[in-house]
């Protein structure tokens, strides 16, 4: 018997997959594709998660170190200047999803993780200790037994609908989109700020979304070749035999939304080059992400319009919160109720970021009603406290998980801590081991109990706590300021090594 099937091989099955044999637990990765797809469903990575990359040491392998925040980003259509925060967390990570996905791949090899492409769930049975699964491989069909069985497989995902998981929501028919890679003549690019320069709208801002009365249209100057994306709203049906999109439907298109015509070639290189037409928008989310022994992550989970970049940054985080509670419940150490904690904790996420995101689709939609009321928002967006609220909306930043303290960092994600001999924290996650930080010097008695399940990191460094303790997922359990804590700290740091990590192994 399997400890834990994993049904997908995206980046959130395969970030799960490391997180769990970093832990302990070895899974066994089932992807339905015989191959990794060529075709490029992201462009990027917005927010937490690119910090969270960092503190695996996984940033490095595909950007080097990490760098500032944003100065800039955008909120429907609308320009977020990040130099008006008070704190800025919005990392942007512009490396596109197959490299992403290539990596993980390369680091779940590297970790022991089989995983097996070409091979599909095509049904599942589950009693009150294990999941049976019905299994269609190159050679046929098998069955495979496992504790647990976690969905990882897309919005479509087949482990959501055998499970029997509800997955409400609406369904947007009115927009068509089109994206290409193709060329653009240098006369119509701008050398000081890399934008499109488009007659009757100036310059275009890269990577900016460019609204009109008519649609959206984006400039993506990447250095493997520009993206261009164009979206209008119509009232057409979908044809049944759509045939497959053209570069001069994309021409078309940006006739249409931009009101000129805009001279693109085919694009330049090997490729893979992107070609797609994707028609209305999908809003889901899953009534619960457990079901007895099945578990969803990422787009299994939740699927939201891709307005701001959210979904890797969702995805991978809700892999990462629950990679480390399942491996300590699959090798018996977790505490009552540690597995349930991931949807508690998680689908409040998703249901944020489902608001965030309809909320800029309003934004963008056509007609002098959302201009009024762009123009007001647009005034909103030049105070501070505004743009704070949804950098920190958009990056994550917001989350926070259930407190045991009233501690302002508890429940939070950890601040980026250096030691006084230069040591990142960023090093010291890179095995997701659970951490207490003593800058006091004096909570190693403390750990009695959970030697070996809590790692002692001993030290000084800067800022507003003294001493932390980190879960395994970047996020604060249990914090102090004082010089030398208390009685009642040490007594809720004790309530809290309990609460995530199990009794004490002398209790």
């Amino acid at each position: 018997m399997e400890d834990v099937i994993i049904a997908g091989a995206g980046p959130n099955g395969l970030m799960l997959a490391c997180e769990l044999a970093l832990a302990g637990v070895r899974p066994l990765v089932l992807e339905r594709l015989p191959a990794p797809t060529a075709e490029n469903r992201a462009n990027g990575l917005v927010g937490q998660v690119v910090r969270l990359l960092d503190r695996r040491g996984l940033h490095e392998r595909l950007d080097g170190p990490i760098g500032p925040a944003a100065p800039a980003f955008v909120f429907g259509a609308l320009r977020l200047d990040l130099t008006l925060a008070e704190r800025n967390s919005l990392h942007l990570l512009g490396v596109p999803q197959r490299r992403v996905e290539a990596m993980l791949g390369e680091r779940a090899a590297e970790l022991g993780v089989e995983i097996r492409r070409g091979h599909e769930v095509t049904g599942l049975v589950q009693d009150a200790d294990a999941v049976a699964l019905d299994v269609t491989g190159p050679e046929g069909s098998y069955r495979l037994d496992a504790r647990y069985l976690v969905g990882a497989d897309g919005g479509r995902s087949i482990t959501r609908k055998l499970a029997g998981i509800g997955f409400p929501g609406v369904t947007e028919d009115r927009t068509l989109s089109y994206t290409a890679n193709a060329t653009v003549p240098a006369e119509f690019t701008d050398p000081g700020s890399g934008g499109l320069r488009v007659p009757g709208h100036g310059v275009i801002p890269p990577f900016f979304h460019h609204r009109t009365e008519t649609g959206l249209f984006v400039y993506a100057p990447f250095p493997a070749g520009p993206l261009l994306s164009s979206m209008e709203w119509t009232d057409d049906e979908e044809p049944a035999d759509e045939p497959p999109m053209t570069l001069d439907d994309l021409r078309a298109s940006i006739r249409r939304v931009l009101g000129c015509d805009l001279p693109l070639g085919a694009p330049e290189g090997d490729g893979p080059h992107l070609l797609r037409r994707l028609r209305g928008r999908n809003t889901r989310l899953a009534d619960r992400f457990r079901d007895g022994r099945v578990l969803l992550v990422g787009d299994a989970a939740h699927v939201h319009s891709a307005l701001g970049g959210p979904g890797l940054n969702l995805g991978l985080q809700d892999a990462v919160n629950l990679g480390w509670k399942l491996a300590a419940t699959v090798g018996g150490r977790a505490p009552e109720g540690l597995l349930d904690t991931y949807e508690s904790e998680r689908r409040p996420v998703a249901q944020r970021v489902v608001m965030h995101t309809q909320a800029q689709s309003a934004l963008i939609s056509p007609g002098s009603n959302v201009t009024a009321l762009r123009e007001l928002f647009g005034e909103l967006l030049r105070l501070p406290g505004t743009v704070q609220h949804i950098a920190d909306l958009m990056s994550g930043a917001d989350v926070r998980y259930a407190p045991g303290t009233d501690h302002p960092l508890d429940g939070r994600w950890a601040p980026d801590l250096v030691l006084a001999d230069g040591t990142r924290l960023a090093e010291l996650t890179t095995t997701a081991r659970p951490l207490l930080l003593d800058f006091t010097g004096s909570l190693g008695d403390e750990l009695r109990g959970w030697t070996g399940r809590v790692d002692l990191v001993a030290g000084h460094a800067e800022g507003e706590a003294t001493a932390l303790l980190v879960r395994p997922d970047g996020y604060v359990a249990w914090a102090t300021s004082a010089a030398e804590p208390d009685d009642v700290e040490r007594k809720a740091l004790r309530a809290a090594l309990e609460r995530w990590f199990g009794h004490p192994l002398d209790a």
